[in-house]
């Protein structure tokens, strides 16, 4: 079976997202397709259009770092797109092969989490599977079909909608955090489960994945309209673990004396004793 072309794909979703105008190029009357074309690519890259238009197809797949570094430049990525597109093109294709073990989150990083009694706390693995939380990031998330895993619940579930106050954000920077986690291993059988899957049962998570947005949110604040308490309007910080490559913690938190915070210390004892977001199930896939 043919490798799949990540390098092309990217390159390719990415030129269709600018226009002339924003790369400092003249228009030149009406455009039967959007984006740049090739030939501006290569011509704002210093490349011959016959060099990029192999790059794109795939059948040239050995770009120096020179190279991959003069297309970030002609299309305008930032820092998260340039470490993308330098993962995929370094990425080796070995054919198909089995999905490797998930991270797991160690006992003493869950009785830690345990110890974080104000603060709702989860832990992510690459694919947005919740693998890892504190009573409170339990009971964030309590009563969502797919609260095991945030890019199903995103896309699949009724509730999200109402659930995030942006739900348009949100799902804008969960195709992209999975993109970008994508980086490391494009082939990953996990990823393209869920990927496929989503893709086939959600018309905007394939549109919004068509993009090729890259970008990993570390810190923010977000609107989360819960069932039992309200509103709660928070700040989060995203923590990577060590001693677990590709697991991140996140942790929310109000602003100190406000009634979010007096919800979530409602939430705290509504909920106690509670667990309410599964260990994520395997697919056959995996």
């Amino acid at each position: 079976m043919r490798a799949k072309n990540h390098l092309g794909e990217f390159l390719r979703a990415r030129r269709t997202q600018l226009t002339p105008e924003s790369v400092g190029l003249p228009v030149d009357g009406r455009r039967r397709v959007p984006g740049l074309r090739r030939e501006e690519v290569a011509d704002l890259a210093g490349l011959s259009t016959d060099y990029y238009t192999r790059l794109e197809q795939g059948r040239e797949r050995h770009p120096s770092r020179s190279v991959l570094d003069a297309l970030a430049r002609a299309l305008s990525f930032d820092d998260e797109a340039l470490r993308y597109l330098r993962s995929v093109a370094d990425h080796s294709p070995r054919g198909r092969r089995k999905q490797a073990e998930r991270p797991r989150v160690d006992p003493r990083l869950q009785a830690l989490l345990e110890l974080w009694s104000s603060t709702p706390a989860i832990v992510l693995d690459g694919l947005t599977n919740v693998v890892g939380a504190n009573q409170l990031g339990r009971a964030v998330y309590q009563g969502h079909e797919h609260a095991e895993c945030l890019a199903r619940m995103v896309f699949l579930d009724q509730g999200a909608r109402s659930f995030y106050g942006d739900w348009t954000s949100v799902a804008h920077a969960t195709v992209a955090a999975l993109r970008a986690a994508g980086g490391a291993d494009p082939d990953d059988p996990g990823l393209i489960a869920l990927v496929g899957e989503l893709s086939l049962r959600s018309d905007e998570f394939r549109v919004m994945w068509g993009k090729a947005q890259v970008r990993v949110k570390t810190r923010g604040s977000t609107l989360l309209r819960h069932p039992l308490v309200g509103d709660l309007h928070l700040n989060y910080e995203s923590l990577t673990v060590n001693a677990a490559a590709g697991l991140m913690i996140k942790v929310f938190h109000p602003v100190p004396n406000t009634p979010t915070a007096d919800a979530l210390a409602l939430l705290g004892s509504l909920t106690a004793g509670e667990s309410t977001v599964r260990a994520p199930e395997r697919s056959p896939a995996e």
